[in-house]
């Protein structure tokens, strides 16, 4: 087991505890930009959709895990991100240029969005989220001038000083390092006092009241910086896809969505890495079970969104800290063996003072 020997105040905040976290995470860099060197297309294609999801995966959780506001309708801020993107393209705008100006308007169209929204709370916060999903859906299906409506919109290729970065190791490598960035920009977030903020309105709003942070700014800062990277996965994702049409972003996406960071581990950013796996890897999983079967069972309707739904409550009621949350049990088993009590991880209802004034 390791200890720690702290002798600075701001060495609670540094990015990396110790060395051996800069060793281990300086590994993984190696391998994720030496991957092309040893896979092939298909698979560096599902690596880049990992990233992909990964991405998207920061925003949710900085919301949902961090901020604790509960939102089903982000699969809107993805299609808002990937309309935008195509939509600047088309008119000429450069690559960079038009991701980074679709992702600024999907954070100012969520930061609007959470102005009424967060009146709400809980289950009704949800049913909001929800509710302006499928108002952007209908919007993508009727405003055919700026999206083509069901006809769908050509994504252009992008292209930067000449380079196509649509060839899947160029595009592989946009992802991954789109990826590094976004992550960095999350913790460092979470560093700052308006990241405190936010951890701490999830713990107990009021008490975090009470402290003299403001509950409406730091929601709707979460939201808008929730949708922004959302949007800026929305773009990524509408090069991925080719052609952008109004049913790759139905309910079905938020639900993958929310699932990837409950699943991954909810309060961590390591779990949107697990989440984003889990996710970019369960489609292919569900289309070899399909295979396998009898058709009377693989051919049954709704399958996929219903083993996504089975998985999330299975996953809230036995292993609601997700995939990092074991990992994290498995390393401390193995640390503290023979020594590890069963009961260390065992669960029980807490509350604050402030929460039983409720």
């Amino acid at each position: 087991m390791r200890y720690l020997k702290k002798t600075r105040y701001l060495q609670d905040i540094n990015l990396f505890k110790h060395n051996g976290q800069r060793f281990w995470y300086g590994l993984l860099l190696l391998v994720m930009c030496l991957a092309p060197l040893g896979l092939d297309r298909f698979l560096l294609g599902e690596l880049s959709l990992v990233y992909i999801y990964a991405i998207a995966g920061v925003g949710l959780m900085l919301l949902v895990g961090y901020s604790g506001q509960v939102s089903l309708g982000h699969a809107a801020f993805l299609a808002i991100g990937a309309y935008a993107h195509a939509y600047f393209l088309n008119l000429g705008w450069p690559f960079p240029l038009s991701l980074f100006t679709s992702m600024l308007l999907t954070g100012l169209i969520g930061g609007l969005v959470a102005i009424p929204v967060l009146r709400m709370s809980g289950i009704y916060l949800a049913v909001a989220t929800l509710a302006f999903a499928v108002i952007v859906e209908q919007t993508l299906t009727h405003w055919e001038s700026v999206t083509g409506g069901f006809r769908g919109m050509l994504v252009p290729k992008p292209e930067f000083f000449s380079a196509d970065l649509n060839a899947y190791i160029p595009f592989y490598y946009l992802c991954g390092g789109v990826l590094i960035l976004v992550m960095l920009a999350g913790l460092n977030l979470l560093r700052s006092p308006t990241g405190r903020a936010m951890v701490a309105v999830r713990d107990s709003e009021t008490s975090a009241q009470s402290m003299g942070i403001n509950l409406a700014r730091t929601k709707s800062t979460a939201f808008a910086i929730s949708a922004g990277f959302t949007g800026l996965a929305g773009g990524l994702f509408a090069h991925k896809i080719g052609y952008l049409a109004p049913d790759a972003f139905t309910l079905l996406t938020s639900i993958q969505l929310l699932l990837m960071v409950v699943v991954g581990g909810l309060g961590s950013m390591h779990g949107v890495i697990y989440g984003a796996i889990f996710i970019g890897l369960l489609p292919s999983g569900i289309a070899v079970f399909r295979d396998a079967v009898p058709p009377s069972i693989g051919q049954i309707p709704g399958l996929e969104p219903g083993v996504f739904g089975l998985i999330l409550v299975l996953f809230l009621i036995y292993e609601p800290l997700g995939i990092y949350g074991r990992w994290q049990k498995i390393r401390l088993y193995f640390e503290e063996f023979p020594l590890y009590r069963r009961s260390t991880y065992k669960r029980q209802k807490t509350y604050l003072r402030t929460e039983r004034l409720r």
